[in-house]
């Protein structure tokens, strides 16, 4: 079943481009830029806009409004103190199960000063099982 789906997927999408070809090819043509045909037209069209990476320019990552975080890993902008994959320095990745609490790794389930998420304590003398405080 699932090759008969994939079968009609690339045959729908053979057709379509062989429909959108043609109707390039039926037009006539006006211009130098017309005659270029499908693909090529499409390349001759496309013209990238240079992406500004962090590891060229550090402020990118300091903008507070559509920035991820201040630091920069691998030419992308994180947050060292929150990104699991990313913990406390760039590259250092949390364990199954933890999370990333100011920069420490912790297991939420039975952390107490992080239950259930960071920065949630439980109260003394409260244990945290599962990420909740006093679970019976």
């Amino acid at each position: 079943m699932k090759s008969l789906t994939i079968l009609f997927a690339i045959s729908a999408a053979m057709a379509i481009s062989v429909a959108t070809t043609r109707a390039d090819f039926d037009k006539e043509p006006r211009a130098h830029t017309e005659q270029v045909s499908g693909l090529r037209r499409f390349l001759a069209q496309w013209n990238p806009k240079p992406r500004l990476t962090c590891d060229k320019f550090l402020r990118i990552c300091r903008v507070k409004n559509g920035s991820p975080g201040p630091d920069c890993c691998k030419k992308k902008c994180v947050n060292v103190k929150k990104d699991r994959f990313n913990c406390g320095m760039c590259g250092y990745k949390c364990k199954y199960g933890e999370i990333c609490c100011r920069g420490q790794c912790v297991n939420a389930s039975f952390d107490k000063r992080n239950c259930g998420g960071c920065n949630i304590k439980c109260k003394r003398g409260e244990f945290c099982v599962y990420g909740m405080c006093n679970y019976a």
